[in-house]
């Protein structure tokens, strides 16, 4: 697909759309915040995963060469405790969940990052960087710890945009008598009794959580690069202190672009663990289908927060079945269609899809209009085929493009005809329903449940309403 110039983006740091410019023409390098290994990922944890990997792959379908960096925070207040609490090492904690996260997302489509770097493994990095701020005074020393000085960033707080002088200590800031300032964040922290540490020049600690991406951006991708993503928690204190420092150490602007998606909300209320209601992925997998799980995620605009049910799972796999029929009948026509002209009409319907697509997600990435453009294939081919012949290559055209453009969502829409020629078309579904419904009629019972159990062990799910029998194929 060839490059446009035309892509917008919503930039949180000056809170309106703007034409994407980047540092290089041609290539766009993208850092996105990972997890903090020290547990199974939930779904908030999932969203952002699933968000910048379609941002990642639009880039590239539109033509740009896109270099994607992803960290793991291997070591953490958080992952200290887990290691204590499980009997072992904060090392080993972090390979558990790090292989944990891997297969979740793999599992729901996410391409590998170009490099996933460690705290770990750039503690030199980290302790460089902290060095240069402590020179710069940015930073300063007390008793091992060292804190970034945050008066001395006067544009602190543009990012969340706030004023300096009106932030409030907010939940994850740290509070003590060592600070010159409550804002003051820590850079390095100093080792406690029995903790994991490295050497530094102000003794045996570890890093603090802010510093890690600021060293490993830098190190990876430059000191001014295109966009910095995660989710829309991380725009204060995390992101917030990133620019401070970053900015502070190179004297250059961080980041172009700061992209934020929403939060989730389980049954319209926030997640939370004192709450209760939070959604491990790996025990979603269990219910539901990943590339399902991937769906429900894309049919939001990511910057809006998102409510999440196992009925909205439900109505979303409903709605990807509508999809995946459309596609399998395509395959199975295909299989016996004939030979034929196709008209240049026929030709610039399918065009203008592709049209469509594009321009839905050159928006900021709209990957709710988006899928409605799939929708909108889906009816237009059905009443194509239902019309009469449909040509061979404008079946092919139409399969082509549904490819295309689940490559770029990262949901599979393609079918082959072996799996087609083993199951059954819609007539063949409808047919079968309706001998269903005499044999109920005829209190014929037996096989009532003898075709309910056929259409099901060939992942056809009926639902008796009121209205009649629905049914749709499980994605």
């Amino acid at each position: 697909m060839k490059k446009s110039n035309e892509i917008q983006i919503y930039n949180t740091l000056t809170r309106k759309k703007g034409k994407l410019e980047t540092v290089e023409p041609g290539k766009v390098k993208m850092y996105v915040c990972g997890p903090t290994v020290y547990n199974y990922i939930h779904i908030g944890n999932a969203r952002p995963a699933i968000i910048f990997d379609v941002v990642r792959r639009y880039l590239r379908y539109r033509g740009y060469e896109v270099t994607f960096i992803q960290n793991f925070t291997d070591v953490d207040d958080k992952l200290i405790k887990k290691a204590n609490e499980m009997g072992t090492t904060v090392p080993e904690v972090a390979e558990q969940f790090i292989e944990a996260y891997i297969e979740d997302v793999r599992a729901l489509g996410v391409l590998e990052a170009d490099a996933h770097p460690r705290v770990t493994d750039h503690i030199q990095d980290i302790i460089g960087f902290i060095s240069s701020l402590v020179e710069k005074s940015h930073a300063y020393v007390v008793d091992g710890d060292v804190y970034f000085r945050t008066e001395s960033f006067p544009e602190y707080g543009k990012l969340s945009n706030q004023k300096i002088e009106d932030l409030q200590v907010g939940a994850r800031i740290e509070v003590n008598e060592k600070k010159e300032s409550p804002l003051d964040f820590a850079l390095w922290k100093s080792a406690k009794p029995g903790e994991i540490y490295w050497e530094s020049p102000w003794g045996n600690g570890r890093p603090g959580w802010h510093i890690e991406c600021s060293a490993m951006s830098k190190k990876y991708l430059g000191e001014t690069f295109d966009i910095h993503g995660g989710g829309f928690d991380l725009t204060f204190p995390h992101h917030e202190n990133e620019i401070a420092q970053s900015e502070c150490c190179t004297g250059k602007t961080m980041a172009n672009y700061w992209m934020h998606n929403g939060y989730i909300n389980i049954e319209n209320e926030k997640m939370s663990k004192s709450i209760g209601n939070v959604v491990l992925v790996k025990e979603l997998r269990q219910r539901f289908a990943p590339r399902v799980i991937r769906f429900f995620m894309l049919t939001a605009h990511y910057r809006n927060p998102i409510n999440f049910s196992d009925e909205l799972l439900k109505q979303a796999e409903n709605s990807l079945s509508r999809i995946d029929n459309g596609v399998r009948n395509a395959t199975f026509a295909l299989a016996n269609a004939q030979e034929g002209p196709v008209s240049a009409e026929e030709i610039e319907i399918i065009e203008q899809f592709r049209h469509r697509f594009i321009e839905k997600m050159d928006d900021d990435f709209n990957t709710a209009d988006g899928i409605t453009v799939l929708f909108d294939m889906v009816r237009e081919l059905n009443q194509a085929m239902v019309a009469g012949d449909v040509k061979k290559e404008l079946l092919e055209h139409y399969l082509n493009l549904f490819q295309e453009l689940g490559e770029v969502l990262g949901i599979n829409l393609t079918h082959t005809a072996e799996e087609t020629s083993d199951g059954l078309t819609d007539q063949e579904v409808n047919e079968l329903i309706e001998e269903r419904t005499n044999a109920r009629k005829n209190k014929d019972f037996a096989r009532a449940d003898e075709i309910r159990n056929e259409l099901q062990e060939k992942g056809i799910i009926l639902e008796d309403t009121p209205q009649g029998v629905r049914w749709h194929r499980k994605a």
